[in-house]
């Protein structure tokens, strides 16, 4: 049962790094298209958060591997 846990928890936070690196990957690309500067800084403050949050995402598939190998 815990392994199973284990096991969702680790595919959830593996999807959540590819959602944020797929948004990130998409609003850095938008970014090459001239939209405009209003646009552009919009993309900006998404490309920032879209950072923050694969980092994060990343940190947590770290944190829950780290676990699983410490027991």
């Amino acid at each position: 049962m815990m392994v199973e846990l284990v096991v969702l928890e680790m595919a959830a936070a593996r999807q959540h790094a590819k959602r944020a690196d797929q948004s990130l990957k998409q609003a850095t690309a938008m970014l090459d298209d001239n939209h405009g500067i209003a646009v552009s800084i919009a993309l900006c403050c998404r490309i920032r958060n879209g950072q923050a949050r694969a980092k994060a995402a990343k940190r947590r598939l770290l944190k829950i591997a780290a676990q699983t190998t410490a027991h």
